[in-house]
């Protein structure tokens, strides 16, 4: 965990912690892999929770990434003058696990349209509301022209 200090990153006891012989690395474009050095494998899935992730936002002030001769990424901290394969960003990563696709809620004839979308956002977005021949109508009041 040298590595965390020389960072300036502080060592944890979270669940995220790797085993031994493991390393947390980044792509270019801050998707994190990890690193088996005793099987000297890689994989996308952090090998104790199975989660994937990535880095959120941009590098700290004072920071450059940087690619060396063999195509590595690394980072320089032009603050403190010195250089580290570890992103700094490793400690602020998001989970990247796709999200499913929630359970379709049904509703009987007697649903309202406003009952189902009652405090629903839809700024920007179209709704479609099908099957509502008898329902929807309670909800409107027609004046005879």
């Amino acid at each position: 965990m040298a590595a965390l200090r020389y960072a300036g990153l502080d060592d944890t006891d979270s669940e995220d912690e790797l085993p031994p012989g493991w390393e947390e690395r980044t792509t270019k474009d801050g998707w994190v892999y990890y690193a088996n050095h005793t099987e000297e494998k890689t994989q996308w899935e952090h090998p104790k929770t199975g989660k994937r992730k990535r880095v959120a936002g941009d590098l700290p002030y004072g920071w450059e990434q940087e690619t060396d001769e063999n195509g590595q990424v690394f980072f320089v901290d032009h603050i403190n003058k010195r250089t580290t394969y570890l992103d700094p960003r490793l400690a602020f990563t998001v989970d990247d696990n796709p999200t499913k696709p929630t359970t379709r809620q049904r509703y009987d004839g007697s649903t309202t349209a406003m009952e189902i979308l009652q405090g629903r956002d839809f700024t920007g977005k179209v709704v479609l509301v099908t099957g509502a021949n008898s329902g929807i109508a309670d909800n409107f009041k027609y004046m005879p022209t």
